[in-house]
């Protein structure tokens, strides 16, 4: 047996060295080559200690990414049982109930080990001290619905393990406003909630269900006094608009000119978006603040875009969806281009600003949704339980899951790009 035992060695320490290459896929700079040249050295010199270098290597990440050649929006999706999740969904300490599968009953896990794989390039990895550094003494915010807080709460829970003493990050929530603070960076990240972009009935951060949606729609200042100061804006505004009706309004809620204008959706999306886009090229800071729109997050409301039977929906899918270019029917591209011209426009008004097209990444991702594993607000009734499908959450996102690459890219153009 003794006769073995530096074989079994060796192979032991070249697995190790492999799980570090796998840890690490995707990076092609001298740099990295140099050091994994080092790291190969430390794993044949301490064998299972290597995993100290695991850390070293996170902290001395590569800072000479290029985007040339690279679209981070078109590739696909890889199982990935080493380098990912990111983070444990019970060990976030900003998880919501509203994202957390794993608490309320999910059982198949696979969700959380899909890495995104774009073609012509690799997203750089996620370092949440570089990331805060980079935010050092600024303040960003996301504005937008519970699919914005969705990835706003995946940001929290990515950063969340690179701070390691509590009482240096702590949330606190304000009406509408929750301001997560980086103490150590002085960094805030705070999400604004703001479904419609302009003033509503919709705009109580809890009591926000209501039948008949009303909007101001050339009113937003009492919404942008709250995030005129931030460094950085994250926008994102689809799902709200779905909505077959909504009222119009000029005037106060209080002494209301209310006009129902019998107009698509497409009409007043773009409405609202123009009082939006109007009021940041008044009033921003060009040469501080930097924006991002984020594109639709799609639903998988509709099985039948991918080979189900007509009604059935995202309830008990465990795989994504594999084909190439697929797009589902239910997703509103004329919406999409609205909101792309709008931003486009900006652009070329000197704003410094960057739409994020996380669209097509997320239609493959039919297995991401909470369906019925997540905190009910109001409780399924004895039909419903009956039939999961009815009430099915296939809008929202499990965390870790689907949120995590869009924040992966945004840390991209955060660390790389601005």
């Amino acid at each position: 047996m003794k006769t073995h035992k530096p074989q079994e060695s060796l192979d032991k320490k070249m697995k190790s060295f492999e799980k570090l290459q796998k840890m690490f896929n995707g990076y092609h700079s001298i740099k990295f080559m140099l050091l994994m040249l080092v790291t190969i050295g430390i794993v044949y010199m301490y064998g299972d200690k290597s995993v100290l270098m695991f850390k070293v290597m996170q902290e001395a990440e590569i800072d000479d990414y290029s985007f040339e050649g690279c679209d981070l929006f078109n590739g696909s999706w890889v199982y990935d049982n080493v380098s990912r999740p990111l983070y444990k969904e019970k060990e976030c300490s900003f998880m919501a109930d509203d994202y957390s599968c794993e608490k309320f009953g999910r059982t198949d896990f696979k969700y959380q080990y899909w890495r995104w794989q774009p073609h012509g390039c690799d997203l750089p990895r996620f370092n949440g001290i570089k990331l805060l550094e980079t935010l050092r003494n600024k303040r960003v915010v996301f504005v937008g619905d519970s699919v914005g807080k969705n990835h706003w709460v995946s940001l929290l829970c990515l950063i969340d393990p690179w701070i390691t003493e509590p009482s240096h990050k702590v949330a606190e929530w304000h009406g509408a406003l929750i301001t997560f603070r980086a103490s150590e960076y002085n960094v805030s990240i705070d999400f604004y909630w703001e479904p419609l972009l302009v003033e509503s009935n919709c705009d109580d951060p809890v009591k926000h269900r209501v039948s008949d949606r009303i909007m101001k729609v050339e009113s937003i200042e009492k919404h942008a006094k709250e995030w005129i100061d931030a460094d950085m804006l994250v926008f994102d505004s689809y799902s709200w608009w779905l909505a077959p009706n909504m009222t119009l309004l000029w005037g106060s809620f209080e002494h209301p000119n209310r006009t129902v204008i019998e107009s698509d959706r497409v009409i007043r999306y773009e409405m609202a978006l123009r009082t939006w886009s109007n009021w940041l090229e008044t009033h921003l800071n060009r040469n501080k603040t930097r924006l991002f729109f984020i594109s639709v997050s799609p639903d998988h409301k509709e099985g039948g875009d991918w080979g189900k039977t007509m009604g059935e929906n995202c309830y008990n899918e465990t795989e994504p969806i594999m084909q190439e270019g697929y797009w589902a029917r239910g997703t509103d591209t004329n919406l999409m281009r609205t909101a792309q011209s709008v931003v486009q426009d900006l652009g070329n008004k000197g704003l410094n600003i960057e739409l994020l097209n996380i669209t097509q990444l997320s239609q493959y991702r039919k297995d991401g949704h909470p369906t019925i594993y997540k905190r009910h607000w109001v409780p399924p009734t004895e039909v419903e339980l009956a039939h999961p499908v009815w009430f099915a959450d296939c809008l929202h996102w499990c965390l870790p899951g689907v949120p995590d690459v869009w924040n992966e890219i945004l840390y991209a153009y955060i660390r790389y790009k601005l």
